[in-house]
């Protein structure tokens, strides 16, 4: 129960099923209010996972939303972790600063450690809401726009025999996600395709293509094999000199170097088009090395997955580090008083073992840090840099830092 200032009380309950509808209206307007085709929210609805929902009520008009989906994320090492992908988080411009937010996250918290899943994930937003609650800022993503006539593209040796051929993207779907369920244990923050989900990457509202084409799909194969496929559309752009229109780049995914450079070329020659526009790729992807001119690729980083450690020893020892570790790490997080304390981690590419000390401390850091660290995309040296970690041991940030750090850039692979 939550009484705001003007002692108005909400009620904090589980969603029901009958209730979906205005508990989603509700989201919708405070997003702005712009309504969905009846194909988008009926896949939303197919998607609910209503005992791991909550709405919040004043009297019978829905205030509050708040849901966390059953993901499975990638974790250095290559481990699938089991993670609460929280989502579809809105109060009513009625109810604001009254403490529904703030009693949502709490409500949420308490079921996910309940439900013994060691991290909250979720892309926020506004970023500037969610470090209160212990969630850092742990993966980017890139978007990108590629001047297709200055940039060319100098593809690896095997490019060639590398097949293509356009499919219709429902119809190519299982092979597509054979494909996408290889690549997801290989990058950090990559998540595992729960059912239902495959539906989502080929949903194709037409209010959503921002006056692009419908939904286009390549496949690529050698031996008779998928190796790889790209999902994307054309915008058209034309005026009185000829076309400058882009591909936008949906989705792009391949097993090896000679296919990711084979779906790249073709995305740089479709005909009639002057640019390759792309978000929420990779910070770095093989086609970085393969292009003439990084300057004209228009490269622009944003935030793109924050974690959350709800149980602090579990989501230590799930993951492991890429050089021995043996530290001691004092931390602070007051929103889960039970994360608080010291914890002794010993670990290496083999395993790890995190378990509360007495010891003297090495590290002090919050629990925001260590999501933000978690999955090997952020340094802690960077942190203790900004005076978000202390170092009390000379020398074991240094250790841990790198200790922490991953081969391969974490990645968020796609939204929820």
């Amino acid at each position: 129960m939550t009484t705001s200032r003007t002692s108005v009380t909400t009620d904090l309950r589980v969603l029901r099923p009958e209730d979906w509808d205005q508990w989603y209206s509700n989201l919708l307007r405070a997003f702005g209010g712009v309504p969905e085709s009846a194909e988008e929210q009926e896949l939303w609805k197919s998607l609910t996972e209503y005992d791991r929902f909550v709405g919040a009520w004043d009297g019978d008009v829905c205030v509050g939303s708040a849901g966390a989906f059953t993901f499975q994320v990638t974790v250095p090492g290559g481990a699938s972790v089991k993670a609460a992908g929280v989502t579809m988080v809105g109060v009513a411009g009625t109810h604001r600063r009254r403490g529904v937010l703030t009693s949502m996250m709490r409500r949420q918290l308490d079921d996910v450690r309940s439900w013994g899943e060691s991290l909250a994930v979720l892309t926020a937003s506004e970023p500037a809401i969610y470090g209160r609650f212990g969630y850092g800022q742990a993966t980017q993503s890139l978007s990108v726009e590629i001047d297709t006539v200055r940039v060319r593209l100098e593809v690896p040796a095997g490019a060639d025999d590398v097949r293509l051929r356009y499919a219709v993207p429902a119809e190519a779907l299982d092979v597509c996600e054979a494909v996408y369920a290889r690549r997801v244990p290989e990058r950090p923050g990559m998540l595992a395709r729960m059912p239902g989900w495959e539906r989502v990457v080929v949903l194709d509202p037409e209010s959503e293509r921002g006056g692009a084409s419908p939904l286009q799909c390549v496949v690529a194969e050698r031996g008779g094999d998928v190796v790889g496929f790209a999902r994307f559309r054309v915008k058209p752009d034309w005026d009185v000199t000829g076309s400058h229109s882009a591909v936008v780049v949906e989705d792009l995914e391949a097993l090896d170097a000679a296919s990711q450079g084979a779906l790249w070329r073709f995305l740089f020659d479709v005909d009639l088009t002057s640019k390759i526009v792309a978000r929420g790729r990779p910070v770095e992807e093989p086609w970085h090395h393969m292009v003439t001119d990084i300057r004209r690729c228009g490269l622009r980083r944003r935030d793109a997955l924050y974690v959350r450690l709800v149980d602090v020893g579990a989501a230590l020892e799930d993951r492991t580090y890429q050089t021995p570790v043996d530290v001691v790490l004092d931390v602070e997080d007051a929103f889960c008083p039970w994360n608080s304390g010291r914890w002794r981690l010993t670990g290496d590419a083999k395993g790890a073992v995190c378990r509360r000390t007495e010891d003297a401390a090495d590290l002090a850091l919050s629990v925001r840090e260590l999501g933000a660290a978690y999955l090997g995309g952020v340094p802690l040296a960077g942190l203790a840099a900004a005076g978000r970690v202390r170092e009390i041991r000379q020398g074991a940030l240094a250790e841990a830092s790198l200790a922490f750090g991953s081969v391969v850039e974490p990645w968020l692979s796609h939204g929820f």
